[in-house]
């Protein structure tokens, strides 16, 4: 049977490759789709948690995935060697960039390789991270093609970017539309169809993978640039006096020309802080530079030191001074309602704000723990969520509010806190005088 009817009949084995906040949504649709699914991980903690029914991802309940694992819908593996036997795999491995914000493609580099090693006829190898154009073309098919088969005629090879957002109440994955970009036209037709199989929105088929790759890119570095603008807007209009949330609130009754963009402490998760510098540094190899895209990022690198400094001059203007506050950090997630720290203001103004001799405490319900480094000692230092409650807001001198998860009451929140700064505008009222706004 060819690989078009595997996929139509359902019968296709799909190997997910990567089993984290890509990897195990996408396994769960497909196996929720009626595939047999293959899961692959390396890290043995996740792989035991899957196989028992248990998700470590907020996105997917633990009743679910029993339930695809008690009727052998989907499997989870610490090994490659499942590859054997996949008809499609997909390819969702970390992308981070390293401390230069150069790509560290070394993840999928590995993978590739394994997968060299085991492709067989008739696979359709899919790259879901997000990355920098030309990475499916020239990191990925060189590796594959080393071997007699070729691609477009024995194996396929194509792009399709993930558009996960956690979190998200109204879309789920199954309801986002897709891109896809193949090597070739029939790498291309086969990926198309296979997301046409489980994904209830449209599915593009594109010119290449590049086109595929640069429209990630695209969508994340518009949320940048727009983000890092507002941000600016916001630093400016607080020197003047004047409240950015209410501008943004009337700007966006004008009906068209205008969409509207939030301040941030600073831009988190695994998406939009990093996919645009793919762009910048691709861009070099053209002897171009992606002015905007730096420029947006400086800014955004900038917010979590605006945040301290607007901390330090208020309990100054209250006689108190940063070092030995007791300061509460509320929410340390990316955004809100999620179990993701990942590129987090926190994980920046924690520290800072240790360096500097301030007290620090957090609370998040979604993040028992986090590690943060201040840059005194060796190793990083694991901080706890505290238990919440109205009376332990008056302990503290300041409560910073990072983010800002749903089923709380901000009022109650700004009435037992001696001093508040809200960068989220948790605090809609504006009566009280003992709130900051940012």
């Amino acid at each position: 049977m060819n690989l078009y009817k595997l996929i139509r009949n359902k019968k296709a084995k799909v190997a997910v490759i990567g089993l984290g906040y890509v990897g195990l949504p996408t396994a769960v649709a497909l196996a929720r789709a009626g595939f047999k699914v293959l899961g692959i991980d390396l890290k043995k903690e996740r792989v035991d948690l899957i196989n028992k029914g248990r998700s470590y991802i907020l996105d997917i309940l633990s009743k679910e995935l029993k339930g695809l694992v008690r009727d052998k819908r989907l499997v989870a593996f610490n090994n490659h060697q499942p590859l054997k036997k996949a008809d499609i795999v997909l390819i969702c491995v970390p992308t981070p960039l390293d401390k230069n914000r150069v790509p560290d493609v070394s993840y999928i580099i590995s993978t590739t390789r394994e997968i060299a090693r085991l492709l067989h006829k008739g696979q359709l190898i899919i790259l879901e991270s997000s990355t920098y154009p030309g990475t499916t073309r020239e990191v990925i098919l060189p590796q594959l093609g080393k071997g007699h088969l070729r691609v477009g005629k024995d194996f396929y090879l194509a792009f399709s970017p993930e558009r996960v957002d956690p979190g998200n109440k109204r879309y789920k994955l199954r309801d986002v539309s897709r891109v896809v970009g193949g090597i070739t036209k029939q790498c291309t037709q086969l990926a198309t169809e296979f997301y046409n199989s489980f994904i209830k929105a449209e599915v593009m088929p594109l010119t290449s993978p590049e086109a595929a790759e640069m429209t990630k890119i695209l969508e994340n570095s518009f949320r940048l640039v727009n983000i890092s603008m507002i941000n600016e807007l916001a630093l400016f209009c607080g020197k003047m006096g004047i409240d950015i949330w209410e501008i943004i609130e009337a700007a966006k009754t004008k009906p068209y020309g205008f969409m509207p963009f939030y301040p941030s402490p600073k831009i988190g998760g695994h998406c939009i802080p990093l996919d645009p510098f793919y762009l910048s540094y691709k861009a070099q190899e053209y002897n171009f530079w992606t002015r905007f895209i730096e420029l947006a990022g400086e800014i955004n690198e900038q917010m979590p030191h605006f945040v301290v400094t607007k901390i330090n001059s208020i309990l100054n203007h209250n006689k108190k001074p940063l070092s030995g506050s007791r300061i509460l950090v509320w929410g340390v997630a990316y955004k809100k309602d999620i179990g993701d720290a990942r590129e987090s203001a926190a994980l920046e103004i924690i520290p800072d704000l240790l360096r500097k001799g301030a007290r620090v405490a957090y609370f998040d319900p979604f993040i028992p723990t986090i590690e943060v480094k201040d840059g005194r000692l060796a190793r990083p230092r694991t901080l706890r969520s505290i238990k919440y409650s109205l009376a332990k807001l008056k302990s503290y001198d300041l409560v910073l509010i990072l983010t800002d998860h749903s089923g709380f009451d901000y009022d109650n929140l700004a009435k037992n806190s001696k001093l508040v700064v809200d960068t989220r505008n948790a605090i809609k009222s504006r009566k009280y005088k003992n709130v900051s706004w940012f």
